[in-house]
């Protein structure tokens, strides 16, 4: 078993894969607020767009585009979790956040599964989550090799249910959500 480190806050987090822990950000991160500020064409001048790089993400993704979960609470909150119940990883959590999670072996994607080289480094799978709807989707990705769930071929998006079991490569994984019509970040109030 990995020995994990919990971090001041409580969250326990894996040292080989995390230099910091990766659900407290960043401490003490200067952020110049002007260069966090943009304007859409016909938004007040005080708009202001949040970027990855006020959330402690690296200065080269300055710019992307962030959702509408970060921009109210100032983190990803998650939504759900994949935990790979066979494979080369077995026993792993992975977190699955609002709108489209690409699952691949590189370290670009939002679900990164090193462990086991037959999955694609980019955009194996996807799995998307609708904050409006409440719904889980999976969604083959660009990938030549197969997604499977619940043993069957992943060829269009279908929706995921609780304790799913998804196959890419030689892992399984079982889905787990978090956000349902029980809970979702919409009904949390701002204290």
């Amino acid at each position: 078993m990995k020995s994990m480190t919990r971090c001041p806050n409580g969250h326990y987090y894996d040292p080989d894969f995390h230099s910091s822990c990766p659900f407290c950000g960043v401490q003490g991160l200067e952020v110049d607020i002007e260069k966090t500020r943009a304007k859409r064409p016909g938004a007040p001048d005080e708009e202001l767009r949040v970027t990855r790089a006020s959330r402690g993400v690296p200065a080269d993704d300055e710019g992307k585009t962030v959702g509408v979960f970060v921009k109210k609470l100032g983190v990803e909150p998650v939504a759900g979790w994949l935990v790979a119940i066979s494979g080369p990883g077995k026993g792993n959590d992975y977190r699955i956040v609002s709108d489209r999670n690409f699952i691949g072996r590189s370290n670009k994607m939002d679900v990164v599964i090193k462990d086991d080289e037959t999955i694609s480094r980019e955009s194996h799978a996807i799995i998307s989550y609708n904050p409006k709807k409440q719904t889980f989707r999976l969604l083959p990705g660009d990938s030549k090799r197969l997604t499977h769930l619940n043993d069957e071929e992943v060829i269009e998006p279908v929706e995921l249910k609780p304790y799913d079991v998804i196959e890419l490569g030689q892992t399984k994984l079982m889905f787990i959500p978090f956000c349902s019509d029980k809970f979702s970040w919409d009904q949390v109030e701002d204290q």
